[in-house]
C-alpha cells in the first residue's frame, strides 16, 4: 500500500545499531526523519550517513529524531559504521536499522524491482529505494522523498522543509519558493484582509488579492 501525506506512519519493532527500536516508543512526541539505503558499504549512502551525523545538533534543535535503515544485517552495519567514522570524520550518533527481513521496508513501501539490462530475461532483484519520511509529533507522515541511487540527498533542504512545517503548523501562513527562516511568508488565501490585520501585527504587502506577504511570524 502506498503511503500518502497525512497517513499514520507504520509502527514497527526492529533491531538497530543502538539495540531494538520500538518506533512509536522511540519517537515519543518528537518529530522524526526515517531515511533508507539500498545496502551497506555503498559510496553515496556513506557520505549521507556522515552528513546526518554532522547535522544532528541541527535536528536536535528542532526536536527531530533521525533514524537510518539498510536491509543488511547488524554485523555488517557495525563494520560500515567504522568506515563512516573513518571516511567522513564523524561517528554515527543515531540508530541505523538492520532491516534484514525487510519488515520496515515493506511497511513503508520502499522496495522496488530492479532489472539487469545484461540479462533481460532474468527475474528482477528487489532492492530498497533511497526514501525519506518526515513524521510529525502526532505520528503522521508530512513529507516523502525518493532519490535515484546516483544522487546524494540534500539534508540542508530537509531541514528547510522541517522549518517550514513547524512554522506553518503554528501560524496561518505558507512558505513561498526558496523560503528560508526569516524570509517573508504567504498569508493563507482563506484569511480575509480584516482578519489578516489582526493576525499579522507586522503588516503585510498585497501583490494580488490571493498573494499577500508578511514577515516571518516566528521572528
Amino acid at each position: 500500500m502506498t503511503l500518502r501525506l497525512g497517513d499514520p506512519a507504520p509502527d514497527f519493532t526492529q533491531d538497530s545499531t543502538e539495540g531494538p527500536i520500538h518506533f512509536k516508543e522511540w519517537k515519543g512526541d518528537s518529530w522524526a526523519v526515517l531515511f533508507s539505503h539500498p545496502a551497506d558499504f555503498t559510496p553515496v549512502c556513506t557520505t549521507e550517513l556522515g552528513m546526518v551525523a554532522r547535522l544532528k545538533p541541527e535536528f536536535d534543535k528542532r526536536n527531530v529524531k533521525v533514524i537510518g535503515l539498510s536491509v543488511d544485517p547488524l554485523d555488517s552495519h557495525v563494520r560500515w559504521v567504522g568506515d563512516i567514522a573513518e571516511t567522513q570524520g564523524v561517528p554515527l550518533n543515531y540508530p541505523l536499522l538492520a532491516d534484514g527481513d525487510r519488515k520496515v521496508s515493506t511497511a513503508y513501501d520502499m522496495l522496488t524491482a530492479v532489472y539487469d539490462p545484461e540479462t533481460p530475461s532474468a527475474a528482477p532483484t528487489t532492492m530498497t529505494v533511497r526514501s525519506v519520511f518526515v513524521i510529525d509529533p502526532k505520528g503522521n507522515i508530512r513529507l516523502t522523498l525518493t532519490y535515484p541511487a546516483s544522487t546524494g540527498r540534500n539534508f540542508d533542504e530537509l531541514l528547510r522543509v522541517i522549518d517550514s512545517l513547524q512554522l506553518t503548523d503554528k501560524s496561518r501562513v505558507a512558505t513561498p519558493v526558496n523560503w528560508k527562516p526569516g524570509d517573508d511568508c504567504v498569508i493563507l488565501p482563506a484569511i480575509s484582509n480584516a482578519d489578516a490585520d489582526k493576525l499579522f501585527p507586522k503588516g503585510y504587502r498585497q501583490l494580488k488579492p490571493y498573494l499577500r506577504l508578511t514577515p516571518d511570524p516566528s521572528k
